[in-house]
């Protein structure tokens, strides 16, 4: 969920809470008020009623006019209030007077009114008795009107309610915006992220007002320093490992080239002598030796093959466009019962600056190596685009491909290629081609060799 979309639900909650609770306690607040002036009023009209009785007795009043409560009704109007006198001689009858007249139409919610009736009493009535000389005369009872309460708490919760929204739109509003502005700096930082993700070297943060966000900064620039570095060093390794790796080859191809070419090559020229000599004097071995010459001529074919993988010659001597077209003529001879390999070549090879030929030679090479392996296809494409800034190969077969098998095999393979690609501060992708088979694309940057002087 969004921040401040959950720091704005948060507030709405604080504020139904707080507003439950003040309800609470504002209708409580009515109820006593309402209380608290019937047992006032009723005091009132106990004592104006006891001065009636101390008038009567000296013959101030008649009789017959107590209780009286047209002075009361006159300097005490107080709406929505019942009295009910009760005289104490059985054979007076009681009287009753209320000062207001119920309100014709309810200006509250039902649901308002069932709520405060189930936590509130609104049939609240006091009884004060008439006393005069140690006489009891009879007794006051005072009965407020529940349609006022309700009223008076509607108005007092309706109040409560407008001020309550208009405070928790304001407080939204300004939270939302104060959060807004606080969060901007979360863009930077995701900008920031995606940038190292791509390998890009982006300025430093900015310095920001906040002091979180000064820390969370300060660690993302340091974090990012130390990646650049490791990223440095790790290319500079990647370059290390394949010049090593070059140097063993051709290290090897020397030693079979001069120990093994040399033995094979003199074995050749001794079965030949062999075999002119035993027409003459021995015809019975000239089969045996011609088969000793041709397994050694297998052999020889063999190890010029692997001296061809190990060192491409033509590679330093005609460049890297003629020794991929004589690879894959190569590999199509050697597998022209099945599979067809065709090259497309954009660009001119020869701008390109060590060790880019090297590392696309040799990434055809382990590809086509796959295809040969695991793809059962019947044709491949190699597309070799040469631009200023960079070069894209694409090596895509029509097989059926539905795991990456490579990936499970012991050795280097396809992966030990991402590591060279990404070393070299390019990008390697592997898919479903188009055709069925699987599609390597890599893109290597033209000054790949450069970044790594750096």
């Amino acid at each position: 969920m969004n921040l401040k979309i959950h720091l704005l639900l948060q507030i709405i909650l604080i504020a139904t809470a707080c507003l439950l609770v003040t309800g609470g306690y504002v209708l409580f607040q009515v109820n006593r008020e309402v209380i608290q002036q019937t047992a006032a009023t009723a005091e009132t009209v106990g004592r104006y009623l006891e001065v009636q009785l101390s008038g009567i007795n000296p013959n101030v009043q008649q009789p017959g006019r107590f209780p009286d409560f047209d002075l009361w009704k006159q300097t005490y109007p107080v709406s929505g209030v019942c009295l009910r006198y009760a005289p104490s001689n059985p054979g007076t009858s009681p009287r009753t007077i209320c000062q207001g007249e119920a309100m014709p139409i309810k200006l509250w919610p039902k649901a308002f009114e069932t709520i405060y009736r189930s936590f509130f009493s609104t049939s609240v009535e006091i009884t004060r008795p008439i006393t005069f000389k140690g006489a009891e005369f009879g007794s006051i009872t005072v009965v407020p009107s529940a349609n006022m309460e309700l009223v008076k708490a509607w108005d007092r919760i309706k109040g409560l309610l407008g001020l309550t929204a208009s405070t928790t739109l304001a407080v939204c509003a300004w939270v939302y915006l104060a959060i807004h502005r606080a969060l901007r700096p979360v863009q930077i930082f995701v900008n920031r992220l995606e940038q190292m993700q791509s390998n890009d070297s982006p300025v430093n943060l900015p310095e920001f007002n906040l002091f979180e966000w000064q820390r969370i900064g300060s660690a993302i620039n340091h974090y990012a320093a130390t990646q650049k570095q490791l990223l440095s060093d790790r290319k500079k390794l990647v370059l290390q490992l394949m010049s090593v790796q070059e140097e063993e080859r051709a290290f090897l191809a020397r030693e079979l080239h001069d120990e093994l070419g040399q033995c094979l090559t003199g074995i050749s020229a001794l079965s030949a002598s062999i075999v002119q000599t035993a027409k003459q004097s021995c015809p019975q071995i000239v089969a045996e030796v011609e088969s000793i010459a041709r397994i050694n001529r297998r052999v020889m074919e063999n190890v010029r093959s692997l001296l061809t993988r190990l060192r491409p010659t033509e590679l330093e001597e005609l460049g890297l466009d003629t020794s991929l077209h004589t690879m894959i003529e190569e590999w199509n001879r050697q597998h022209q019962d099945r599979i067809v390999c065709r090259l497309n070549i954009h660009g001119d090879s020869q701008s390109l600056k060590p060790p880019l030929p090297i590392v696309l030679f040799r990434i055809v090479q382990e590809g086509l190596t796959n295809i040969a392996k695991h793809s059962n296809a019947t044709n491949a494409i190699v597309n070799l685009d040469i631009a200023e800034l960079s070069t894209f190969l694409t090596i895509e077969d029509n097989g059926n491909l539905d795991v990456f098998i490579f990936t499970k095999t012991k050795g280097l393979g396809l992966l030990g290629v991402r590591e060279r690609v990404t070393g070299l501060g390019g990008n390697f992708e592997l898919s479903k081609s188009p055709f069925g088979g699987l599609r390597v694309q890599v893109n290597l940057p033209a000054a790949a060799n450069e970044s790594l002087k750096t």
